[in-house]
């Protein structure tokens, strides 16, 4: 991995961030899927230090929190007593997204339950510089965890959907109707006509398009949870300071005032190696 050259680097980085396939990449550049995994690694490691060193004290007003699943090895209908339930199965990606700069703050990698979503939302607390509206769907979690971590100091609110039943036949993978919505109060007094969790929603279709492994029903999907939490940091390093968000015309971490300019996919591999 040593000998690949920097534009070599650039150009499998740049397909990965763009939700190309590792086999794919392997095809198109000449370099051996196990270098590209391991660059991957590497590079995507980078990258979570360098959200954790830049995402501090943000000025961020309206969030909202979502969890995307995958899953790492098998799905879990397949997990045996054998396995290590830590690294394998069904897991999630905690995203919160700031409606207004779209500046992804905080997440996590994790399963979906309370030990997780507590460090995600310790977490994206230590990053704000104020006071703030949060918006999330109706997991239980989000409420013990946002009155431990934010205490008084939050606006808070619920937005729950309900949908038609799921389409048999013909037509089954079509997204289903959304039939009913209801919103509620949680803590401090929240503006519910700005209570969403649409941004945060789209959010989870970019990830599903520009992280292979993100991709429903197909053969994608992570094999170590190493890989899985280095993908995700990459796509986010990209998304927050490479990628121009085409309703600001800039990237987000610009919006936020986090850089004064767009940065590059090779700073961020040279970060990675430093």
């Amino acid at each position: 991995m040593n000998k690949l050259s920097m534009d070599k680097q650039t150009a499998v980085i740049s397909a990965l961030v763009e939700g190309v396939s590792i086999r794919s990449i392997e095809r198109m550049t000449g370099v051996h899927r196990d270098t590209v995994m391991r660059l991957m690694v590497r590079v995507g490691q980078g990258c979570e230090k360098v959200m954790d060193q830049h995402m501090r004290d943000l000025p961020c007003k309206h969030l909202q929190l979502d969890e995307i699943w995958c899953y790492v090895g098998k799905k879990q209908r397949h997990v045996k007593e054998s396995d290590d339930a830590s690294q394998v199965g069904d897991f999630y990606t905690w995203v919160a997204i700031d409606s207004d700069t779209k500046l992804i703050p905080s997440y996590r990698v994790g399963k979906r339950d309370g030990a997780t979503g507590q460090a995600f939302v310790d977490d994206l607390a230590g990053r704000l510089a104020n006071r703030v509206q949060i918006s999330s769907d109706g997991l239980n979690v989000y409420v013990d965890a946002i009155e431990q971590s934010f205490g008084d100091d939050v606006d808070y609110a619920q937005i729950v959907k309900f949908y038609e039943a799921e389409t048999i036949g013909p037509g089954r993978y079509s997204p289903p109707k959304v039939v009913k919505v209801e919103k509620s109060y949680v803590a401090g007094n929240p503006d519910l006509g700005i209570t969403s969790t649409s941004f945060v929603e789209r959010q989870n279709l970019t990830m599903r398009m520009q992280m292979r492994r993100f991709t429903r029903l197909t053969n994608a999907f992570s094999k170590k949870v190493e890989n899985l939490k280095a993908a995700v940091a990459l796509h986010f390093a990209h998304y927050n300071f490479v990628r121009v968000h085409r309703t600001l015309r800039v990237s987000p971490a610009m919006e936020v005032g986090i850089t004064d300019r767009l940065w590059k996919i090779q700073e961020i591999i040279e970060t990675a190696n430093a």
